[in-house]
């Protein structure tokens, strides 16, 4: 490369710089001086039976499934501020509304499912207060070593790979997205998941954008519950969807239920809070919205 050419590059890059410093600490400034509000429904899966499909929105994409008796935890995320961690300090993201439960009365989970490695579905002091020898991780390709290895099992999948845990299978699903937790590694993966059991089948969008990656579901089966993404489309439209595109990609794998969520817990985008799920609620059919407050509960039973 020319040296001019190098140089205006860097003149360029510092120009940037300052004019994002201001934008940066107005961010900060307002994270920091956020209040977190309590969820307004507080769920009891305690009370669940062990048998049938239940469902409990925790907030963001945290949802806690009890699928004929197996517990499964999706992005579990019970942070009050998710980011980087520099000593006792996170820089990041202020909840909006608290998890509907606190971790401590969250039923140790079977199984935890990590779409992948963004700080807002990949919690790490969330995960390691989770650690146990009867729990279950599945989690995209090449994202493992952010995990302490005090789980009973880690599997990494990639996309089209499938691991059976008891009477559970779960495949990952390509998803559009993308899946460093800084800029640098790239190469972590991103999934969605096929949830089957011998009566139930749930899938779990994670973090995608506009895709037909779900249509192959689309048989006898069907797909009971669609957990699908509705929010932080505006502007990051390539990497997320819109609720209108979350129905119809829950529409092309044959779902009879959406439980919409990633929304209405972080400021992710520019979209106002409750466009989301006005959208969502607006375009899906309404016997099909399984549930649209965090804390809400969803019960199914063949």
């Amino acid at each position: 490369m020319d040296p001019l050419e190098c140089v205006c590059i860097r003149v360029k890059t510092s120009l940037l710089a300052i004019e994002t410093a201001p934008k940066l600490w107005e961010r900060f400034q307002t994270e920091r001086e956020r209040v977190t509000t309590p969820a307004a429904l507080t769920p009891k899966p305690r009370e669940w039976p062990d048998t049938g499909l239940h469902a409990a929105w925790i907030g963001h994409s945290t949802v806690l499934l009890k699928v004929d008796g197996v517990t499964i935890l999706t992005d579990p995320v019970f942070s009050e501020k998710i980011g980087i961690g520099i000593g006792p300090i996170t820089l990041g993201m202020t909840r909006i509304v608290g998890p509907a439960l606190p971790q401590t009365e969250i039923p140790r989970p079977d199984i935890v499912l990590l779409s992948h490695a963004h700080m807002d579905h990949f919690d790490l002091p969330s995960l390691r207060a989770l650690e146990s020898e009867s729990t279950n991780v599945v989690t995209a390709a090449r994202t493992s070593d952010l995990l302490r290895a005090r789980y009973r099992t880690i599997h990494e999948l990639a996309w089209g790979d499938a691991v059976r845990l008891g009477e559970v299978g779960v495949r990952a699903v390509e998803v559009k997205h993308w899946g460093a937790r800084l800029r640098s590694d790239t190469y972590r993966g991103f999934n969605g998941y096929l949830v089957e059991t011998p009566n139930y089948r749930v899938l779990f969008g994670g973090d995608t954008a506009m895709t037909d990656a779900f249509r192959p579901f689309h048989d006898q089966r069907g797909i009971d519950l669609a957990i699908m993404p509705i929010g932080a489309y505006n502007p990051w439209i390539r990497a997320h969807c819109t609720p209108e595109q979350a129905i119809q990609m829950a529409d092309a794998a044959g779902a009879d239920r959406i439980l919409p969520v990633h929304h209405q817990t972080f400021q992710l985008s520019s979209e106002p809070y409750q466009e989301p799920i006005d959208r969502f609620v607006a375009g899906a059919d309404r016997d099909r919205v399984a549930l649209t407050e965090i804390g809400g509960e969803f019960h199914f039973v063949k």
